[in-house]
């Protein structure tokens, strides 16, 4: 067993790896969960570590994304690396550490409750699945074009709907082309709504696993001028039928499980979701 340490972007395909692998198992932190992060994390410094077998094989990694915040993940058939993940990480953190899981991950929550962490009171994710067996074709509402993005030339509109639609000035055309680079992004996974006047309204980005033959939305936006017209609906819906055309058998995506921020659930939920799982945040005794 050994372990690499990095100082800078994220070693995402190997982390990828270990996703593709047991993200299906987990249902948490799968390969396009992890695209998206890298993506807006582009070019900082993060403190990851990468734990492989004597085969090379990526068995756990450990991302401190900002400070005292820790993303891991750990193979499930080597449960005793997950208090070596939680230990590393505390160690760099140098006192408070808070971590999400998912209720799934048995050896990352038993090797933080033997290490005395804690579940915080604080908003959850709910898992949410669909089945793609006889997924139907989406319906554009009125005016818009559902449509797949395009390449260079839509990059800088696309990054403007997800600035419009999370408040957020990180996305710019240049970190979406980055974005756009990364396994596994597909364009014909990344679907838009546009308005009559050129305008991207809506947004469903997925991310096709087809080792495991899943979808997953991540994320989903409407810009404030457009919503509450059917848009995120229909992107989704768009979405599914790509998934479902490319061979996956369920998609996913995790959204808010408590009532501050119900809106996204209720979407998923209304075209079919189901929930499997949530997750909890564990924190230090110091935090």
């Amino acid at each position: 067993m050994r372990c690499a340490e990095y100082d800078g972007p994220v070693e995402l395909r190997a982390m990828q790896s270990l996703a593709e692998r047991v993200g299906a198992v987990n249902g948490f932190r799968m390969v396009g969960d992890l695209a998206w992060s890298a993506a807006l994390a582009h070019e900082s410094v993060s403190p990851t570590a990468v734990w492989r077998d004597e085969d090379d094989v990526v068995v756990a990694w450990a991302w401190l994304e900002s400070e005292g915040s820790l993303a891991a993940q750990v193979d499930p058939a080597r449960p005793e690396l997950a208090g070596e993940v939680l230990d590393w990480a505390a160690n760099l953190a140098g006192g408070s550490l808070r971590t999400e899981v998912c209720e799934t991950e048995a050896p990352l929550i038993a090797a933080l409750e033997s290490r005395g962490y804690v579940p915080r009171p604080e908003p959850f994710l709910l898992c949410l699945e669909h089945d793609l067996d006889g997924v139907a074709a989406p319906v554009a509402p009125a005016g818009y074009v559902i449509r797949a993005v395009r390449g260079v030339g839509d990059f800088e509109r696309r990054a403007a709907v997800h600035r419009a639609a999370f408040g957020s000035e990180r996305m710019t055309a240049r970190r979406y082309g980055v974005l756009a680079g990364a396994w596994p992004y597909r364009a014909e996974f990344d679907l838009i709504a546009e308005a009559p006047d050129g305008t991207f309204a809506a947004y469903c980005l997925g991310w096709y696993d087809p080792v495991n033959r899943i979808g997953e939305f991540e994320p989903v936006g409407t810009h404030p001028d457009h919503r509450r017209r059917g848009l995120a609906r229909a992107v989704c819906a768009a979405a599914l039928r790509a998934f479902a055309e490319a061979g996956a058998e369920r998609a996913v995506v995790y959204a808010r499980g408590d009532d501050g921020y119900p809106v996204p659930r209720r979407l998923y939920r209304s075209l079919g979701f189901t929930p499997y799982a949530s997750t909890v945040t564990y924190a230090s005794s110091l935090s």
